[in-house]
């Protein structure tokens, strides 16, 4: 912003809308920890007893292992960039960033479970009893405990309130006044990157419960057919949590606008003020918090900080940029 007088730049602030959660990123550490000790002791044993059971859930742990490094990697990289000058708006979005990726992930190894459980379908194979319900209560038993240590952070974080703000009002004829505002709460907040690791490590569990099921109906009662049939349920289930993943995360990415009416709402306040809108934007910086940018023109000679005041009791909107042109009135 300039001063109308000396021309040289009078205020500067930094928006940061980043939700660091570090209980969060400390907890999907441990779970890292937990998931490749249990994926190197499967490979090594699955190696060493000639057990393909054991192999194949060593190296299904390993893509979940991935999706906590991008979970890891996304946390990482907001907390230690969350006042970097690249960022207009702080590093809100990179966690959002990480749970899209990871819900891409989570997709793909839903796809991989139907086409998997639809061809032992059409071409049944051996089944070794024992050793797959072993397998499957191991990953029931390291997934619980990871379901655990991310169920009470997998849908909120906590942020610290601030605010501040600034108005500059000009004095010359038809000029322009601005006002920036922008305020954090202390509040819970959402946090999709976690959302992602939870539901991985849900997946899993899901997956391992269902096959445990299966394969005593199939040692039992000869019910074979019930263990590829379990591995479409679950594929069905995980497709759908990534599928609401990526719907939660995606407009936060594109930058959707908030819904119509709550835009409708804000500009018949600021008419009913005598403000004519004739640009108005409300969108997403981060998982939780909304900028929003209008331009009005005003013939009462009202400066851009009582428009402000007038939309204030609207919560959603965390900063916002408001210019008011001021007008002549209609002869």
């Amino acid at each position: 912003m300039l001063d109308s007088e000396t021309g040289k730049s009078n205020c500067m602030h930094k928006q940061n809308f980043s939700s660091l959660n570090s209980a969060g990123e400390r907890n999907t550490a441990y779970v890292l920890l937990l998931t490749v000790v249990t994926m190197v002791a499967e490979i090594v044993a699955g190696t060493i007893y000639g057990s393909m059971a054991l192999l194949a859930d060593g190296w299904h742990m390993g893509t979940h292992a991935a999706a906590f490094l991008i979970t890891l990697f996304a946390y990482r990289y907001a907390r230690k960039n969350a006042n970097s000058d690249k960022f207009s708006y702080g590093t809100g979005k990179v966690t959002v960033l990480g749970g899209y990726t990871s819900a891409i992930a989570l997709g793909l190894v839903a796809l991989i479970m139907l086409v998997e459980s639809a061809t032992r379908i059409l071409n049944p194979q051996e089944i070794f009893f024992n050793q797959a319900i072993l397998v499957a209560f191991i990953g029931l038993t390291v997934n619980v405990v990871s379901v655990f240590l991310l169920k009470d952070h997998h849908g909120h974080s906590h942020g610290h309130s601030h605010s501040h703000g600034h108005a500059h009002n000009h004095s010359h004829d038809h000029a322009h006044s601005h006002s920036h505002s922008h305020t954090h709460e202390h509040a819970h907040s959402h946090d999709h990157n976690l959302r992602a690791a939870y539901f991985h490590v849900l997946a899993d569990a899901l997956t391992s419960l269902l096959a445990i099921i299966a394969l005593l109906m199939g040692k039992y009662y000869g019910l074979n057919w019930l263990d590829p049939l379990m591995g479409i349920v679950g594929g069905i289930i995980i497709s759908r949590w990534a599928w609401g993943l990526l719907k939660q995360t995606g407009p936060v990415l594109l930058d959707a606008s908030i819904e119509q009416e709550y835009i409708e709402q804000i500009v018949t306040v600021l008419e009913d003020e005598g403000a004519k809108v004739a640009d108005a934007h409300i969108w997403k910086v981060s998982a939780d918090h909304f900028a929003a940018s209008f331009v009005v023109g005003s013939t009462t000679g009202q400066n851009a900080g009582y428009y402000k005041a007038k939309i204030a009791h609207f919560e959603r909107l965390s900063h916002v940029t408001l210019e008011v042109n001021q007008q002549p009135e209609a002869q």
